[in-house]
């Protein structure tokens, strides 16, 4: 094992870590707030908006898949990947930014239109992730994988500890999964942006938090993605 793959898998120890800790109180606060306005929400409305975060994310899925460029990093070793993946993020971090000031700027309408913008940022970067790694997104199980990871970023203590053992033992844990609980994936997601995005709403404030939030936003996920990858490349060593 070189000595970068050590220092990796310490940094990986740590992330797990932050994986696995309690959530500031505030947050935990917010959770349950958010928990029972989800109850008092008709079961209909749920499943409304359960099937459209579905077909959005899955048509996102497949346009990603096609644009992606594969194969990038054959003959790369960890560190190198690793480089390469915060050029891209770096790269997506500026266009989030960008979306989000826009469509903050423009008030209630236009910052409704983000919450589609960013998903398909979100979602590209990670099938850009996956490639860098090595991992194929034609396979099905990489795709759901890749959701996997969006899951572990944005969700709530308890499905967060949860999905980070998926993923930790994903080889193992894979073969169990046939597909995504769509409606805890959504509401998941929204809960968790929520409280910005409706900071996000109001016109000419909205722009500056868009753009801080969406950057946030952008940057937690690229350290999930990063450690979730490097912790498969380890692995599979």
């Amino acid at each position: 094992m070189t000595e970068y793959s050590i220092k990796v898998q310490d940094e990986l120890q740590v992330w797990k870590g932050k994986m696995l800790k309690q959530s500031s109180l505030i947050n935990r606060i917010s959770k349950k707030a958010q928990t029972k306005v989800n109850k008092l929400i008709p079961e209909k409305v749920h499943a409304v908006m359960t099937e459209s975060i579905k077909n959005m994310v899955k048509a996102t899925l497949v346009g990603s898949n096609v644009t992606t460029k594969k194969h990038q990093t054959l003959g790369m070793n960890l560190y190198e990947k690793d480089e390469l993946l915060k050029e891209k993020l770096s790269t997506y971090r500026k266009t989030a930014v960008i979306e989000g000031a826009g469509t903050g700027a423009g008030g209630i309408l236009l910052g409704l239109a983000d919450f589609p913008l960013l998903l398909s940022i979100e979602i590209k970067f990670l099938f850009e992730a996956a490639a860098i790694y090595g991992f194929d997104t034609n396979e099905y199980e990489e795709r759901l994988f890749i959701l996997h990871v969006f899951q572990l970023a944005f969700s709530s203590d308890e499905k967060r500890k949860e999905t980070f053992h998926i993923i930790e033992n994903w080889e193992e844990e894979k073969q169990f999964l046939m597909d995504m609980d769509w409606q805890k994936f959504q509401q998941e997601y929204r809960d968790y942006i929520d409280f910005v995005k409706m900071l996000q709403l109001i016109p000419g404030f909205g722009a500056i938090v868009g753009a801080y939030a969406n950057y946030n936003l952008l940057d937690h996920l690229g350290e999930t993605a990063m450690n979730a990858y490097r912790l498969r490349t380890l692995q599979a060593q």
